[in-house]
């Protein structure tokens, strides 16, 4: 019986033959995991540590501050998916060793900034290396595991961004007890230990057999995709009608129309068609999107809530969320378990399902009165619960892919991820308003809002077919 890209399972590899497994296999998804976590760890830690910038650079303005955060964000989304592109062609390992290197490096430059700019143009250099190391992570880990086992490596490594996300204001609030540049400081003994161990560990993955790299495609991307994140990281504070936001949302369209009509004349496109012929990618690449809109809005709400109607100080907040990083990374370990027992299908829905109710609980017990236990704590425990069923099963749409597609079709995946996040937020700032200190009534919008997107993605999970196996399929 002869498969089709719909009927792929998420734990398939494009291989006839399965190879035997790798003895190091763990040791390579730790090494590609520590990439995954930097990447969004220093994302999520900056957002703290904005009180004391403003110690640290009294002159300058909170809009020219802001790009310590947005700058990193923007230049991430766009080289997403080049990167990843770039890697495929010339040589993954490779590319993740320079990008681990450069990650550490441009760490050093931001810990030791003397200025406000040099502190945004390294920044901007560790969003390249970022971009860099996500997609060929993932690219270098999955081929190191049998079929069986790649939805717990899927697993495991979608738990690491989720735990980094919600871990980074903790230890952005710990470290900026002693300076806010020892959240730059520690990524370096994490970058040389990642780096030493990669060059012994990562495997070295064919390169693709290709007529050499697509730049006018990569420039288009690029653009398109720093022009799309611009207005939703900007839209807040340039207004939502301002020149600037239409301007960069008519110039990501007109991009990627132009991208679009590239890749339909061009003979090795940066994104082939057949990435996209997989119905399986398909849904992947929007239920992330859409996931991540309910996501990212729920971690920069719940920072809020806690600090603004709760008052509690930065680090108490931060250790409130806590308990949604470690119920991702307890269930984690299970989740490849769940994908081969039920389906990824009905790992995403009911993952939506549960993070909707989390979020759902929080609606109907929080109220300004501070009462942990039982008004946050049981909607944090089920938003864990639910991210651990929904991203493996989402993210492990890249599984299905052709082996020399893994980096690009990562990229895409983060590309989607971080876009999502980028509009998540925006639109979540648009539903609480201006004031420095939201409403009850604010909150609670937000979290309808959280609902309805979660339920969105549960949705797009439902797009998966009924009977996409939970176990490989024979070869």
């Amino acid at each position: 019986m002869t498969s089709t890209p719909e009927a792929r399972t998420v734990d398939a590899a494009p291989a006839a033959v399965p190879a035997p497994a790798d003895p190091r296999r763990w040791l390579v998804l730790t090494v590609a995991s520590a990439a995954q976590f930097l990447a969004i760890l220093d994302l999520f830690a900056v957002t703290v540590a904005f009180p004391a910038l403003e110690e640290s650079f009294p002159q300058a303005s909170l809009a020219s501050m802001s790009w310590v955060l947005n700058g990193y964000t923007i230049v991430l989304a766009a080289l997403l998916i080049p990167a990843g592109r770039l890697a495929d062609e010339t040589s993954r390992k490779g590319s993740f060793l320079i990008g681990m290197v450069l990650f550490g490096l441009s760490s050093v430059g931001c810990a030791v900034a003397p200025g406000l700019a040099v502190l945004i143009v390294a920044r901007v250099v560790q969003a390249v290396a970022a971009a860099v190391l996500v997609p060929t992570s993932l690219g270098l880990a999955l081929p190191a595991f049998p079929e069986h086992e790649r939805s717990t490596a899927i697993g495991i490594w979608t738990a690491v961004a989720a735990v980094a996300a919600g871990s980074g204001p903790v230890l952005g609030g710990l470290l900026v007890e002693i300076s806010w540049r020892w959240i730059f400081l520690i990524n370096i003994p994490i970058c040389a230990v990642a780096a030493l161990a990669g060059a012994r560990l990562l495997p070295r993955v064919p390169r693709k057999a290709s007529q050499g790299l697509d730049l006018l495609g990569s420039a288009l991307i690029l653009l398109a995709s720093g022009a799309l994140t611009t207005a939703f990281v900007e839209a807040p504070g340039w207004g939502y009608t301002s020149p600037g936001t239409l301007g960069c949302f008519v110039a990501a369209v007109v991009l990627v129309l132009a991208c679009l009509r590239h890749v339909r004349r061009t003979s090795d496109p940066i994104i082939s068609p057949t990435l996209f012929a997989s119905r399986l990618f398909r849904v992947g690449t929007v239920g992330v999107f859409l996931y991540y809109l309910a996501f990212a809005s729920m971690l920069f709400e719940a920072a809020l809530f806690l600090t603004g109607q709760w008052d509690y100080s930065v680090l108490r907040a931060g250790l409130g969320i806590a308990p949604t990083p470690v119920t991702v990374m307890i269930l984690s370990a299970l989740s490849g378990k769940i994908i081969r027992r039920v389906g990824a299908r009905a790992s995403a829905v009911s993952g939506g399902v549960v993070f909707a109710v989390g979020c759902a609980w929080w609606f109907a017990a929080a109220g300004p009165a501070p009462h942990y236990a039982a008004a946050y704590l049981p909607g944090a425990v089920l938003v864990g619960a639910g991210n651990a069923l929904i991203q493996p099963a989402l993210f492990g749409a890249a599984s299905g892919l052709p082996a020399e597609q893994l980096s690009v079709g990562s990229g895409t995946l983060m590309m989607s991820r971080q876009i999502g996040s980028a509009l998540g937020v925006a639109l979540l700032t648009a539903i609480l308003g201006s004031s420095e200190h939201p409403t009850m009534g604010a909150f609670r919008h937000g979290w309808i809002y959280m609902i309805v997107t979660a339920l969105l993605a549960a949705l797009a999970g439902l797009r998966y077919r009924a009977n996409t196996p939970a176990t490989p399929a024979k070869a």
